[in-house]
């Protein structure tokens, strides 16, 4: 089961509330904000264990499903993209067929959040080769390592020895 968890803004935007607020694995939980850019919506995703970033838009008030569906889609595309084996991402998103909706529970994921959509500009030719600079910029919290890399690290062992 993948946790999405909803800043304020986001579950008052999708009029939603907390389904549960459980303590799963940090590898299957995202962060998960609303900002503009470009005066269009964009949703942001940020893994609390990698500190991976996806990024979609095209999605509008109340559409909570259609976040959820977007978002695999995104994370499959983008992940293939990178090079990642398609079966170690069948693997993640099997786990996907059930999303529970959460509160925030990590400032140090909150700030990489915020450290992402302060970079986000619109001079990429799409948003894949946004997500892909964005996955390159390394980070403390997880010893300075590159996301893309610590998530295809973190997928393998989940891949070789099932567990999270």
């Amino acid at each position: 089961m993948i946790t999405f968890r909803l800043t304020k803004d986001l579950l008052k935007d999708m009029k939603t509330t907390v389904v549960e607020d459980n303590d799963g694995p940090p590898f299957l939980s995202w962060h998960v904000n609303i900002y503009n850019l470009n005066k269009r919506k964009h949703i942001v995703f940020v893994n609390d264990l990698t500190r991976l970033a996806i990024i979609i838009d095209g999605i509008r008030t109340g559409q909570l499903e259609r976040l959820k569906e977007k978002f695999m889609v995104t994370l499959r595309e983008y992940l293939l993209q990178e090079g990642i084996k398609e079966s170690h991402i069948n693997t993640y998103l099997e786990f996907g067929a059930e999303i529970v909706i959460s509160k925030t529970n990590s400032r140090s994921v909150l700030g990489t959040m915020k450290e992402v959509t302060f970079f986000t500009d619109d001079d990429f030719k799409d948003g894949i080769e946004r997500m892909k600079w964005l996955n390159r910029m390394i980070h403390k919290p997880i010893d300075y390592k590159e996301p893309i890399a610590f998530f295809n690290e973190s997928i393998q062992d989940h891949k070789n020895y099932n567990t999270v």
